[in-house]
C-alpha cells in the first residue's frame, strides 16, 4: 500500500541566486554615472543581512531600488525580502535589508487554517518546523489546495516542494 500523496509548503530563498543579484548591484552602483562619486556600497553584512549605504538618503533609496530590479529578475520574491529605512550612520546613510527564510508559526498556523476552511475535504496540514506537509488521499485534492494557497497573500514567499 502507497502513502498518502503529499507535497510540502516551504518559503525557502536561494542564497546563490541573492548573492548574483548583489554583485550585479554592486557593478552597476560602480558603472552608472548617477551613482559615481556617492559613497553607493552593497555588501553583505552577516549570513542573511544585506547591507547598502551612500552619502545621501536619496542615493541609498536608489541603491535599494536597484537591488530589488536585480532580485526581480532573478525571480525572488519581494515578500522575502524586509528592507528597514535608511537611518543616518555617521556621514552616511545606510538600509540594511533582512532575507526572510521559512515559515514563522503564526503564518502556518493561517496556512494550516486555510486548508481547513476552505480546502478539499481529506486533505491535512502539518506543521514541521518552519514548514507545512500537506497530506491527501488524491492528487486533484493537494492540486487543489495549491491552486487555493497561490491565490491567497500570506506576507511570504511560498514554494511547493516534495510533491509526490
Amino acid at each position: 500500500m502507497a502513502a498518502n500523496p503529499s507535497f510540502d509548503i516551504v518559503s525557502k530563498v536561494d542564497r546563490q541566486e541573492i548573492d548574483n543579484a548583489l554583485h550585479q548591484t554592486e557593478k552597476e552602483l560602480g558603472t552608472r554615472f548617477d551613482f559615481r562619486g556617492t559613497g553607493a556600497a552593497i555588501s553583505w553584512s552577516g549570513e542573511e543581512t544585506v547591507s547598502l549605504q551612500a552619502e545621501t538618503e536619496e542615493r541609498v533609496k536608489a541603491a535599494l531600488d536597484v537591488f530589488k530590479e536585480k532580485l526581480i529578475k532573478r525571480n525572488i520574491s519581494m515578500k522575502s525580502l524586509d528592507a528597514g529605512e535608511a537611518r543616518a550612520s555617521g556621514k552616511t546613510y545606510k538600509i540594511d535589508c533582512k532575507v526572510i527564510q521559512g515559515i514563522d508559526s503564526d503564518k502556518a498556523k493561517a496556512i494550516g487554517k486555510k486548508i481547513r476552511d476552505e480546502g478539499p475535504k481529506g486533505v491535512q496540514a502539518q506543521i514541521q518546523g518552519d514548514q507545512l506537509r500537506v497530506t491527501g488521499k488524491k492528487r486533484d485534492d493537494l492540486q487543489a489546495v495549491i491552486t487555493l494557497l497561490k491565490g491567497e497573500d500570506f506576507g511570504v514567499a511560498l514554494q511547493f516542494t516534495n510533491y509526490r
